[in-house]
């Protein structure tokens, strides 16, 4: 390549590298995938498959664990033998398979008078275009995310911003999702809801093969040779049978999407293996000053649980919510459930801006809160958000309907929170964790989202509607919501408080990372 070329390559693009805005475009189309089928898939079961919300909620638990979980591996794998880009690519091509697959959806349920008939093909398909899926989102999630990092140099003022323009484009994606594959599933059809999030997908695969020299070999493999050596049978090369054990971990998602207790057992001893790997690699690979900065980034992983747990609801809880027990009419237009979620998004890529400006101009000012005092922040407002549907459900209508507007405020201060929480926790991954194992930290951050997702969903089911119910009752559903988001409430605001007493002792241990 020309140096002229490598000039025009490696040039800025609005003050950013150019290789930004091709991961802030894949990530735009993935996240479409990933969120138009997201809120309708609670929905899907329990409305066309005629699930119980016990089990719907089961499925949707093991689901999303297994989708934050798998980053663990895929990052494990891209830093040690395919790369980056490899990875981004593979994941790209089953998370198209599995978006297309959810697009067969087979016959309704019925309900009989030997109980409920349900189309057992077509259930067995969309198992399947769940493990793609999952599959899929642990080769590309934490790649594409941990190639910004790189983009940028070591001790660059512009890596924060950088991150929060990139997750603004994973919510503009989001938001448009929500709204049109919403709009298309509960309107149309499933089958339209989902086709479209697939198409979405196929979008984002195109654009990342286009534009994949603007990264500047970040996401290359350490050592392509590696990738060509034989490991025994003819032809058979490290990284084809690194893709043909991928289409083999599909087979076993296959299984596991549908055992909810096995996915718990599963995320219990993948977590104990990584955090003793993670212990012996401070204790025999790390100096004083990597090993601190790596237990802080431990704490503040470990405390994310707690804000995933509260912030999932939304496709879970607060979807049956919305559905049952909300007035879905804003400014005269009635939305469906599903619709609803894109209102985490639109607050996102409106106040995203904002805040980077406001940490920028705090910064400038020496008042920048630390890391731990965002974490905290954004927890305790998780909470505050289901405060507001608290307080919101002692003014239902005469139907027993809550107006809508208390659930955009919830979701208004469950976005605020996730501003102050997750593109900082993004960066603090890159900025924090020894280079050396930067891939392997940032599947540990999802594996804790896969716990979050996991109690999530457990949590939910404590206000799961009656199996035997044929009718909603609206006074018994609401008083059940209420209950259960006054808990979530108290969790959320007692576990920030926490969080803040420590943070001077964690900012302390960071050894002047910001």
């Amino acid at each position: 390549m020309t140096q002229s070329k490598t000039a025009q390559l490696s040039g800025d693009l609005w003050g950013h590298p150019k290789g930004l805005y091709i991961c802030f475009g894949t990530e735009l189309w993935e996240r479409f995938s990933f969120y138009g089928m997201k809120y309708l898939l609670l929905l899907y079961l329990t409305k066309y498959h005629l699930f119980s919300d016990t089990a719907g909620l089961g499925v949707l638990g093991s689901y999303a664990s297994l989708v934050y979980a798998m980053p663990v591996l895929g990052g494990l794998i891209a830093d040690r033998f395919i790369g980056m880009r490899k990875a981004v690519t593979l994941g790209a091509l089953l998370l198209v398979a599995g978006h297309l697959g959810m697009a067969y959806e087979g016959e309704a349920a019925r309900q009989t008078a030997e109980g409920i008939e349900r189309d057992e093909q077509a259930l067995s398909v969309f198992y399947l275009s769940l493990a793609l899926i999952v599959v899929g989102v642990g080769f590309l999630k934490p790649n594409i995310s941990t190639v910004v990092g790189k983009l940028y140099a070591e001790g660059d003022p512009r890596r924060d911003a950088g991150f929060t323009i990139f997750y603004m484009g994973i919510n503009v994606g989001a938001f448009t999702a929500t709204l049109l594959c919403g709009w298309l599933g509960e309107v149309y059809g499933w089958s339209w809801g989902f086709g479209a999030a697939g198409v979405g997908m196929l979008l984002g695969l195109i654009l990342f093969q286009w534009g994949h020299k603007y990264l500047l070999g970040h996401g290359e493999p350490a050592d392509p040779k590696q990738l060509e050596r034989s490991i025994g049978l003819p032809g058979l090369t490290i990284e084809r049978a690194i893709y043909l054990g991928s289409l083999g971990m599909v087979l076993v998602v296959w299984q596991l999407v549908q055992l909810t207790s096995a996915v718990g057992t599963l995320l219990d001893t993948l977590s104990l293996l990584v955090l003793a790997g993670l212990g012996w690699f401070l204790i025999f690979h790390c100096n004083q000053v990597e090993r601190q900065r790596m237990f802080v980034l431990i704490v503040l992983t470990l405390s994310t649980v707690v804000f995933w747990a509260l912030f999932e609801q939304g496709a879970g809880s607060m979807t049956l919510y919305t559905d049952r027990v909300t007035d879905k009419a804003l400014f005269g237009i009635e939305l469906t459930a599903a619709q609803f979620g894109a209102a985490n998004s639109f607050f996102i890529f409106t106040l995203a801006p904002l805040f980077a400006v406001l940490w920028t101009r705090l910064n400038q000012k020496g008042w920048e809160p630390s890391t731990p005092v965002k974490f905290a922040l954004g927890i305790a407002q998780a909470g505050l958000g289901f405060g507001a549907l608290v307080y919101g459900a002692q003014f239902p209508d005469q139907a027993g309907l809550v107006s809508a507007w208390w659930l955009i405020l919830a979701y208004l201060l469950h976005t605020t929170g996730e501003l102050c929480l997750s593109p900082v926790g993004l960066s603090a991954v890159t900025k924090l964790a020894v280079p050396s194992v930067v891939g392997v930290m940032m599947g540990t951050w999802f594996l804790a989202s896969a716990y979050s997702s996991y109690v999530a969903a457990q949590i939910a089911t404590l206000a799961a509607r009656p199996e035997a119910a044929d009718a909603i009752d609206y006074g018994a559903a609401l008083a059940s919501y209420t209950e259960l988001f006054g808990q979530l409430l108290i969790i959320g605001v007692a576990g920030g408080a926490v969080l803040l007493l420590i943070s001077p002792l964690l900012k302390k241990m960071m050894h002047g990372v910001h």
